[in-house]
């Protein structure tokens, strides 16, 4: 699992390898992951947007952005959290995803919360040993 904490916001992503989506002969590879967001602060935060760089194995980059996470902007009061579960396909065997969630405080204020970077690793890439 990957965690980042910014504003005290806590998000912890783990992906997982979806092999009966990927078709590795076909360059398609597929993997889903797992989303929490906690708020362990002492304001409630709402999520408003969603900003994810997804870098391939040949360093092809793709940004995704858009209102809120699988069709919601979710309200987090101080101890709430909020999991969610979406997915990405990938031309390569491997790649990396980083991205921001733009929050919005009580008072109007918006500020990027960091979604940590994390490793999207199947097992159809070729070992290196160096």
């Amino acid at each position: 699992m990957y965690t980042a904490v910014t504003h005290d916001i806590r998000v912890t992503v783990q992906p997982v390898f979806l092999e009966d989506q990927s078709s590795p002969a076909e360059g398609r590879f597929v993997w889903a992951y797992h989303v929490r967001i906690e708020n362990e602060g002492e304001e409630t935060v709402q999520l408003r947007t969603r900003h994810w760089r997804i870098t391939d194995a040949m360093g092809r980059v793709q940004e995704v952005r858009g209102p809120g996470v699988v069709g919601e902007q979710p309200v987090l009061e101080p101890g709430d959290h909020f999991e969610y579960t979406s997915g990405t396909p990938l031309g390569t065997p491997s790649g990396i995803m980083a991205g921001t969630y733009g929050m919005e405080g009580e008072d109007g204020r918006a500020f990027d919360v960091t979604i940590p970077a994390f490793s999207l690793d199947s097992p159809h890439q070729p070992m290196q040993l160096n």
